[in-house]
Order: C-alpha cells, then structure tokens, then sequence
C-alpha cells in the first residue's frame, strides 16, 4: 500500500507542477484548481505512505527524484522545453542516488 501511495503523489505532484507550467504564471486561473488539488493530494498522498511505515528518505528521495525525471520529460513532450543530453545524464544520476538509498535503507532492516 505504501507504494501505492507513493506513486500517487509522484503522479499527482508532476499533474500539478505541469498545471502550474499551462497557468503561464497564474494568468490562466481556470488551471488553478488542478494546482491546488494536486498538490493537496500529492502531499496527502506522501503523507500516507510515510504513515504506512516508508522510511522518509528513501519516500522523498523517490519523490523528488521520479518527479524531476518525470517532469523533464513531460515538459519536453507538452511544451517543447529543452532536454539536453546533460540533463539526461543529471536526471539518470539522481535516479542512481535514490537507488543507492534504496539498496541502503533495505541493508539497514
């Protein structure tokens, strides 16, 4: 269930974040409700997994990380925004630091 939740509010934290983007600033205030709402949720939804028992560096770190990379590349495909290959690089790297994380967090139980 913890991943589950987890996975929610990546989700629904990258919808907000490329609701923000579509808002061009706030100025398209029909976007405000899919800002709010999401990241309403997806901090109800961290909150969650974290109450389930996930180790809040490896939920955060896993957070940030799935969020950046989604977000790079969505960004990419629905507005165009640069995806170079060193920030391809960047987003594989912080990928491999969650993992790091991950594998050490399991070694600790």
């Amino acid at each position: 269930m913890t991943w589950l939740f987890l996975g929610l509010a990546i989700l629904t934290e990258v919808a907000a974040t490329m609701s923000l983007r579509a808002s061009e600033g706030l100025k398209k205030k029909l976007w405000l409700v899919p800002i709010v709402c999401g990241y309403l949720t997806a901090f109800g939804s961290l909150s969650m997994a974290l109450a389930h028992g996930m180790p809040l560096g490896v939920a955060y770190g896993i957070w940030v990380a799935s969020g950046v990379a989604l977000t790079a590349v969505a960004s990419r495909i629905l507005f165009k925004e640069p995806l170079t290959p060193a920030m391809a690089v960047g987003v594989l790297l912080i990928s491999a630091g969650v993992l790091v994380v991950e594998i050490g967090a399991r070694q600790a139980h």
